[in-house]
């Protein structure tokens, strides 16, 4: 598995308008091809200026193949039309391969 997480710093006048986008969004990722889940994370610390969006891959190439896409183009075609002043500063793009995988099998 393949873990994508881009650390968004969102000012606090904004939180609601960013999170609102991400619930709008068009979806066009969920059905791209090795693609298993994806979530936007509010920080949970008031002090923490991140958004988390973070998307779960079969491998790598699927998602640098989702990156290539119409689809991807299309969907971030709104980041261009979005306030400047929504974002406290750069975001911060990180990629992992999974070494390890644990679940509750008991739910």
């Amino acid at each position: 598995m393949y873990v994508v997480m881009n650390r968004i710093p969102v000012n606090k006048e904004f939180i609601g308008d960013f999170e609102e986008r991400f619930k709008k969004r068009l979806g066009s990722v969920d059905s791209s091809p090795g693609f298993i889940r994806n979530f936007v994370l509010r920080p949970d610390e008031e002090s923490s200026e991140y958004h988390v969006v973070m998307t779960l891959w079969e491998n790598k190439t699927s998602f640098e193949a989702w990156t290539q896409s119409d689809s991807f183009r299309e969907a971030h075609k709104s980041i261009r039309e979005t306030p400047k002043e929504m974002y406290a500063g750069r975001n911060v793009l990180e990629m992992f391969d999974v070494v390890s995988d644990s679940e509750n099998k008991q739910s």
